[in-house]
């Protein structure tokens, strides 16, 4: 059985790492160069691997180094949150809940997605948007504590995510209620109206212009758009007709801006919690994937 792993020399090589060398990492912890080099040569015989290697008139991290970097990251961040934690526990306050929104993912559906989170007693929702590939990489790090998206994770043998599908909704088409009078029925009216549509951070992008293609249609697309908010202000304003799941029907039609051309059974978009967890710990995660979502 492997000796249990010495947090102090961990700690003083992530110093180490972090200041670039071992005379600037004594510097910063207050301690002898030697005793710093002494204690990082330690962890280096415990792990059986060589962490730093000569570089120039410096050091530089081997393959391993950057390997006890990363996982030193991760230890010492979950450090630093355990007195909050552990505090808001103890006081009976909000239990956090960080969750990544990938940029492809409609933010109406993110929100019934995390309907359940802002239904939980005592539960802190801490969002934040980035690009998917971003989001993966700090649910690694457990920067955060799940991934929502409209894609499952790649495969990647670096990475331990694992993705669960928690619900899928078909799309139907909006129009500003102007554009939409005195045409064609639907799917036909798409020929003779400007079209918005997300781009290929979507995952269900490329099943739009197949089913577009399908339908004998070459519509005139005047926006495209990122941000699926931003694309739905700009069908409101009067810009364009637009795609959207269903589970955003009734925000979308509560003002008298849109009006409903139809929906489309066959586009359908899959909506995935991802975790850097096999079996989910975190109380409120656990209420996300415990109800479905329902179109």
């Amino acid at each position: 059985m492997p000796a249990p792993l010495n947090y102090h020399h961990l700690y003083y090589f992530w110093v180490v790492a972090k200041e670039g060398g071992i005379a600037r990492g004594a510097d910063r912890l207050g301690m002898a160069v030697q005793t710093v080099s002494a204690q990082v040569h330690a962890l280096e015989q415990s792990l059986g691997y060589a962490l730093l290697k000569p570089a120039g008139r410096g050091l530089a991290l081997t393959e391993a180094g950057l390997a006890a970097l990363a996982s030193a990251d991760r230890i010492f961040q979950l450090g630093e949150e355990l007195p909050s934690v552990v505090r808001d526990a103890a006081l009976g306050q909000s239990l956090r809940l960080r969750a990544g929104i990938s940029d492809g993912l409609p933010k109406l559906v993110a929100r019934h997605m995390l309907q359940p989170a802002v239904q939980a007693a005592n539960a802190r929702l801490l969002c934040h948007e980035d690009e998917f590939e971003r989001l993966l990489a700090d649910l690694a790090l457990h920067r955060l504590d799940a991934v929502l998206s409209d894609r499952p994770a790649p495969a990647n043998p670096n990475l331990r995510l694992y993705s669960h599908r928690i619900g899928e909704a078909p799309l139907a088409w909006f129009a500003p209620a102007a554009l939409a009078k005195r045409r064609a029925k639907f799917p036909r009216s798409l020929g003779d109206l400007p079209l918005l549509l997300p781009t290929s951070h979507a995952a269900v992008r490329p099943h739009i212009d197949q089913w577009l293609e399908q339908q004998g249609l070459r519509p005139r697309i005047v926006g495209e758009f990122e941000d699926s908010a931003l694309l739905a202000a700009f069908g409101r304003s009067g810009m364009g007709a637009f795609p959207a799941s269903v589970l955003s029907r009734e925000e979308l039609l509560a003002g008298r801006e849109l009006v409903l051309l139809g929906e489309v059974p066959q586009l359908r978009e899959t909506y995935y919690l991802i975790s850097a967890e096999r079996r989910i710990q975190h109380p409120v995660v656990q209420k996300l994937l415990e109800v479905p979502l329902a179109s």
